[in-house]
């Protein structure tokens, strides 16, 4: 899958059923190129560029599924 298919889909967590936002970038194994997080932005705001980062990381661990829209995570809290 590309990294731009990625990018396409809202990443939910499913014990709120909230949408967190959308993926900006991925860190990976660097011996096995598995993905190990995926980082997520809140949204694009135009004062972000002027502001700190307010990203969330989320471990490979945590995500449930991965579909053709979405990218469903278990998360306890998104602060």
């Amino acid at each position: 899958m590309l990294f731009s298919c990625f990018q396409k889909k809202e990443v939910i967590n499913i014990r709120n059923c909230q949408k967190i936002g959308n993926v900006v970038d991925m860190e990976f194994d660097e011996c096995t190129g598995q993905i190990q997080k995926i980082i997520i932005s809140e949204g694009f705001h135009f004062c972000r560029l002027f502001e700190g980062n307010s990203d969330i990381v989320i471990c490979y661990r945590d995500i449930k599924q991965i579909g053709p829209d979405i990218i469903l995570v278990d998360l306890c809290c998104t602060s």
